[in-house]
């Protein structure tokens, strides 16, 4: 009867297994996406410290905390003494989503905010090229020093 084995030092799992490497950690888990929102972490505490100014702030933009039965995968990651039950909060800060629509707005609007805070700083100095406006700055008469000729 012939043996068909192959030997033990082919079988070892170091031969089969891919080299790994160590990775720093993620302190924040990147949750599963739905189409049609963005999701983000909103402090709701620092130091401990509850921080309701900046929550509500968040909530009335149209952040909604984020159920644990729609990211199943952060189940064992949901902080069992939160205010907001049923949520995932990690060290002080809450899983939310609003609406895609939402977030392009507000970039808009922001975007349109600062283009009107450059145009208005650009028109005023602008204003300094035209001689019928005032100027912004004072410009002095420099001193002509000249250095007289000895004959």
């Amino acid at each position: 009867m012939s043996d068909n084995r192959t030997s033990r030092e082919v079988q070892t799992r170091e031969l089969t297994e891919h080299p790994k490497q160590w990775m720093q950690p993620e302190l924040l888990p990147v949750p599963v996406k739905q189409p049609g929102y963005e999701y983000r972490w909103i402090r709701v505490s620092i130091h401990e410290k509850a921080d309701p100014r900046n929550v509500t702030s968040k909530m009335r933009e149209g952040w909604e905390p984020v159920k644990v039965e729609e990211q199943p995968d952060m189940q064992l990651l949901v902080d069992p003494n939160s205010r907001f039950k049923d949520s995932i909060e990690i060290g002080g800060l809450l899983l939310c989503k609003t609406p895609t629509e939402f977030v392009r707005q507000r970039n808009e609007f922001f975007a349109k905010q600062a283009r009107a805070q450059t145009d208005s700083v650009d028109n005023n100095f602008m204003r300094q090229s035209d001689p019928r406006m005032p100027t912004m700055f004072k410009e002095s008469k420099a001193t002509k020093v000249t250095v007289g000729t000895r004959e």
